[in-house]
């Protein structure tokens, strides 16, 4: 093999195994919070702004479709083929060595993910920090929405700022596709 070709395997494997990370961590924390506190529990971390909040959600961010019985079957199949496409365009881009790029797909991914094991799981999604700024208390969100969040704004400002890297990922994605089509 040739050492090119070994080098993208090895960072195929590398960006592979931080997906898998950051789910075990963000399965890890909500176990943690699950099985030492009570539903609806609160410890002030900082009394007044910031919180571990033990609470379930069965919409999506900001509680979208959580009135909906059907919501959480919607979400976990918008989940599946968002967080499939976003992993093998992160391998894409690996594979062209556009570092920021793997990395804000890394994050979506392993956020999409993380939060689809507690859907398809538990029928819901577990949250746990909580922001409060006075009287407004920020939607309570977690670890998995803390990736896909960072890797949004990752993958955004590589659009605004980073244009030869975003040119060189969407003329990469089209040379794959035209390859299998």
């Amino acid at each position: 093999m040739s050492d090119k070709k070994s080098d993208t395997l090895a960072l195929k494997s590398f960006f592979a195994f931080l997906t898998i990370f950051l789910i075990i961590a963000d399965q890890f924390i909500k176990r943690a919070v699950t099985f030492n506190m009570d539903l609806y529990q609160q410890i002030n971390v900082i009394p007044g702004f910031f919180s571990i909040f033990y609470c379930v959600n069965t919409g999506s961010a900001f509680s979208f479709l959580a009135d909906k019985a059907w919501g959480i079957y919607v979400l976990s199949g918008v989940s599946v083929l968002i967080g499939t496409v976003i992993f093998l365009l992160m391998f894409v881009a690996v594979h062209y060595r556009l570092k920021a790029m793997s990395v804000a797909l890394c994050l979506i991914a392993g956020g999409a993910y993380g939060n689809l094991i507690d859907r398809f799981s538990l029928k819901y999604v577990i949250d746990y920090l909580r922001f409060d700024f006075g009287t407004y208390t920020f939607p309570i969100f977690n670890f998995a929405d803390i990736c896909a969040v960072v890797g949004t704004i990752i993958f955004v400002l590589i659009i605004l700022f980073g244009k030869n890297e975003f040119d060189e990922f969407w003329n990469a994605v089209r040379k794959v596709f035209k390859k299998d089509a």
